[in-house]
């Protein structure tokens, strides 16, 4: 089996703190069989060191640069495309580590009170689990003022262990409502996130597996990937429907994956012989 597979993580491999059954598995027949692979998530929240050690507590073990967030890919593509200029960060740790390695300088939120929003040059947007109705006024401030407006991904929920939450494309919106300004969205389904991925894996047939029509599954086919659903995320089977985006398989989680893997391996073999 020659493809390289990419996994979104909330919804595929988890939901919140908890392990979807067979994800340990799929990620150990990948290593033993010697598959290509990296995650690819739209959260922002934590770098890819924390998703590390978030992963390892469920007992994944894989290294840190086989994960991409939407927030290191935010900092990739600002370095790439812009000139330096302090931030206004409306999100959560993990972003705010990946624009600090960027070395232009952040305006806090205190600074913001005293009046340096007037300074900010970028309004970076992601997924923020400590928003406040301040963070967002400073943000539209700096937006109205002319600073570059840049959302880490345009996911407007995400799974979690109590059901369906707000994700950034919430917070997202309400910056666009307050300021009727478009932002440049960075992560699945568009383009810059899949410069980082291609990047990262190279030529040949990807697979991405996710959860979410609307980024995963259409990520996919914008970009001649092979779209795999699960169900145990955002979206149903009655959604695809709605949605009119068509993924080419459809499981009802990662355990069917894996056992899909294990037959597509096993006629390999017996091609070969």
């Amino acid at each position: 089996m020659k493809m390289k597979i990419v996994f979104d993580m909330d919804g595929v491999l988890y939901r919140g703190n908890t392990p979807i059954d067979g994800a340990k598995e799929v990620i150990e027949f990948l290593k033993e069989k010697g598959i290509k692979f990296a995650f690819l998530t739209n959260n922002s929240t934590k770098t890819p060191e924390m998703y590390r050690e978030k992963l390892l507590k469920m007992g994944i073990d894989v290294p840190a640069d086989s994960i991409i967030t939407s927030g290191l890919a935010t900092r990739i593509y600002m370095k790439k495309h812009f000139e330096p200029g302090k931030i206004f960060i409306i999100g959560g740790r993990g972003l705010v580590e990946e624009m600090e390695k960027l070395n232009w300088g952040i305006v806090s939120i205190e600074e913001a009170r005293k009046g340096f929003w007037k300074e900010v040059k970028y309004v970076v947007v992601g997924l923020d689990p400590e928003l406040t109705y301040e963070k967002l006024k400073y943000g539209a401030l700096a937006i109205r003022n002319g600073a570059e407006f840049i959302g880490t991904n345009p996911d407007k929920t995400y799974p979690g262990e109590e059901g369906i939450y707000p994700g950034a494309g919430s917070i997202i919106a309400a910056l666009e409502a307050a300021t009727d300004k478009k932002p440049l969205i960075i992560g699945k389904p568009n383009e810059p996130m899949y410069e980082v991925l291609k990047e990262k894996l190279g030529e040949g047939e990807i697979w991405m597996v996710g959860d979410r029509l609307d980024t995963d599954i259409l990520f996919a086919k914008k970009f001649g990937m092979k779209a795999i659903m699960v169900l145990t995320g955002v979206h149903s089977l009655s959604d695809i429907e709605k949605s009119g985006i068509r993924p080419d398989l459809v499981f009802p989680s990662i355990k069917e994956l894996l056992e899909y893997l294990k037959i597509l391996h096993d006629e390999d073999k017996e091609g070969t012989k």
